[in-house]
């Protein structure tokens, strides 16, 4: 949601009108830049500090994107919850809290301040490198796999409603059908039978509560009721999970497809046991 018209704080000594705002903090990051909060930071050249940053995205008076990173998450916080309500809200961080001024966007915008040239990046020095910019969400891989992952957990109802319970009902006898799970693996989860992706994303996933991933990798938020909607993400996967529910698992290896996990006997533990480490918003 973007600021309003007036909105404008100071970066590189000149006026910014914000466009948006977004979160950097280990619950809650633009899950685009990476698996986990440290990846997200090291895509922007930042720190991993542990009360997270706000990110500022706007143009100067020249139309130029810069991303002014703030250090009082609490104030770019309470300027999304209300554009979020469709309130304005005059985003302008005090000059103390400015931590950087980075040349272009690391996300896709798509709205543009009035009255200023199209945006477009800033000239910058040679030594500073190039501008942020968007990852490639044209093709699949890492960044088009996380972003699905994020549709799945903002649409959860949508897409539940399209899964059949009864395919995930345990086959009497697995040795009877082709696709059977292999031995010793009776209804994984009740997964696609014998995905070997799939139970390679739920060993992982496993592990993560034995050995602690990078902070941010596995995340819990608020869902209905008593349920917790879980994201957990690692090498070349994603999963989307509710607590009181099924699971799904998107791989860089499946272009596009999005593979359901039912109950079966272990994964209600499973995500019981990773939402006890998740990392929550405050």
């Amino acid at each position: 949601m973007a600021g309003t018209d007036e909105d404008a704080v100071a970066a590189e000594d000149d006026a910014l009108y914000v466009l948006t705002a977004v979160l950097l903090t280990p619950a809650k990051f633009p899950s685009v830049l990476g698996d986990d909060y440290p990846e997200a930071c090291a895509a922007l050249g930042l720190p991993p500090l542990a009360d997270g940053y706000g990110l500022v995205l706007g143009q100067d008076g020249d139309g130029a994107r810069w991303t002014v990173v703030v250090d009082d998450v609490s104030l770019v916080a309470v300027a999304i919850a209300s554009w979020d309500c469709g309130m304005e809200y005059d985003l302008s961080p005090d000059e103390r809290s400015v931590v950087a001024g980075l040349p272009g966007w690391p996300l896709a915008v798509a709205v543009a301040a009035p009255g200023v040239p199209a945006p477009h990046d800033p000239d910058t020095e040679a030594d500073e490198g190039p501008a942020l910019a968007p990852p490639d969400t044209t093709i699949w891989g890492p960044a088009q796999r996380r972003l699905g992952a994020d549709e799945i957990a903002l649409q959860w109802a949508a897409w539940r409603e399209q899964i059949d319970d009864d395919a995930f009902a345990p086959t009497k006898d697995p040795s009877a059908t082709s696709d059977g799970p292999p031995e010793g693996e009776e209804g994984e989860e009740g997964a696609p039978k014998g995905h070997s992706g799939v139970r390679r994303v739920l060993a992982e996933a496993r592990a993560y509560v034995d050995t602690p991933p990078p902070l941010g990798r596995v995340r819990s938020a608020f869902a209905s009721g008593d349920a917790r909607t879980l994201r957990a993400d690692g090498p070349g996967w994603s999963l989307v999970a509710r607590t009181d529910d099924i699971a799904f698992v998107l791989l860089d290896e499946e272009p596009g497809e999005v593979l359901p996990v039912g109950r079966g006997p272990e994964l209600p533990g499973l995500l019981e046991a990773l939402d006890k480490m998740a990392v929550r918003p405050s």
